[in-house]
């Protein structure tokens, strides 16, 4: 019996291979490999399917982070606020310009940054909060807003996991000052390899950052301040574009999968994930919970159901920031998701049959523990 993957990419390229094929060999015959006119096509594109103003291409969604913090000018002495559960490329980017990371937890329903947990961690230091859409679910934007614009603190979403997503009929990626994507493989929108993207409607933060990933240049061999080699590759963007047209067909039929999971599982032994009102889910993940997590686990492979743990150690608990002094039970929200949390396949391609598998492998766990 073949294991049904987490994600399965094979899929996916395969829906869109000949239209793949034919943007890299255009890139190919013009020789358009850093940044060029696919790069500058794709920002527009996308820029256009956000709602925003200037989306600034770059070679991966950590390098957009770190874009966000040296055009915000944050460093030494400064502290962001970000939550523990999320990718370790969040809190890098804060460490990059040498700032602090600063941990508040996450909302037991949502799985994102607890607004009330960011007002109460906010010092006089503070000069970023950085929410993170976990899994593909938009944070709660407007309450975080209230909490930061009255004190001049600047808000970056990390819609790393996010594309597609919505609050309130706008797009995740045009909600705040700044926004991060990434594109890599196994992202909603991905690149058939490392990519990623700054979005803003600030056109001098626009500006700064597509410098700033040239080598801090505007005209080649003058440079302005010290750069980065963050550019989008021309065959990134291309591949990028063709996904793009999909998006929407994908999200919806993401949508669609965790709308059968939720109706399956809700009478099962597993917790579901919730749904703020108001927001269209992206369903980068499809993460339930259980006591008996790796048990659990286990008993999908021997079914032939893959699995995956997003993520099993909060980034407070990480030995690279122990110099914070983090310790358990300081984020019980994020610790307990981080035991119990379980992602099961989910990609827009997953078949019904597959689908069917899995929700019987979950069952047959649940009568099995009783």
């Amino acid at each position: 019996m073949e294991t049904i993957p987490t994600i399965d990419l094979e899929a996916q390229i395969a829906d869109c291979r000949e239209e793949i094929d034919a943007a890299i060999a255009d890139v190919l015959d013009r020789r358009a490999f850093c940044l060029g006119p696919d790069v500058e096509a794709f920002e527009r594109e996308f820029a256009d399917y956000l709602g925003a103003d200037h989306v600034v291409g770059c070679n991966s969604g950590t390098s957009a982070l770190h874009l966000a913090m040296k055009v915000l000018d944050i460093g030494p002495g400064d502290e962001v606020i970000i939550p523990p559960m999320t990718f370790v490329a969040t809190a890098w980017a804060v460490s990059y310009v040498g700032a602090t990371p600063v941990f508040a937890d996450i909302d037991p329903a949502t799985r994102c940054l607890d607004p009330e947990k960011v007002e109460a961690a906010i010092t006089p230091q503070t000069k970023a909060v950085i929410p993170v859409h976990l899994y593909g679910h938009p944070a709660d934007m407007d309450a975080i807003h209230a909490v930061c614009q009255p004190r001049g603190i600047a808000v970056v979403e990390d819609a790393a996991q996010a594309h597609g997503a919505t609050c309130n009929g706008r797009k995740a990626g045009a909600l705040a000052d700044l926004a991060c994507f990434s594109f890599y493989p196994g992202k909603n929108l991905g690149a058939c390899g490392e990519g990623g993207a700054l979005v803003t409607s600030n056109p001098d933060y626009a500006a700064r950052a597509r410098s700033l990933r040239n080598h801090g240049s505007t005209e080649r061999y003058y440079h302005d301040e010290v750069g980065f080699n963050y550019r989008m590759e021309g065959i990134q963007a291309a591949v990028l574009r063709v996904k793009l047209k999909r998006l929407e067909e994908w999200t919806k039929r993401r949508g669609d999968i965790a709308d059968c999971y939720r109706e399956k599982l809700a009478e099962s032994s597993v917790a579901i994930p919730a749904i703020r009102d108001g927001v269209r889910h992206a369903w980068h993940q499809f993460v339930i919970r259980h006591p008996e997590r790796d048990r659990l686990a286990g008993h999908l492979e021997s079914c032939g159901v893959g699995s995956a743990k997003h993520y099993p150690v909060p980034l407070h608990l990480q030995k690279c920031y122990a110099d914070l002094g983090g310790k358990a039970g300081d984020h019980r929200v994020s610790e307990a998701l981080a035991r119990e949390c379980l992602s099961l396949p989910m990609f827009a391609e997953l078949t019904t049959s597959q689908l069917e598998r899995v929700v019987e492998a979950l069952a047959s766990f649940s009568s099995s523990s009783v």
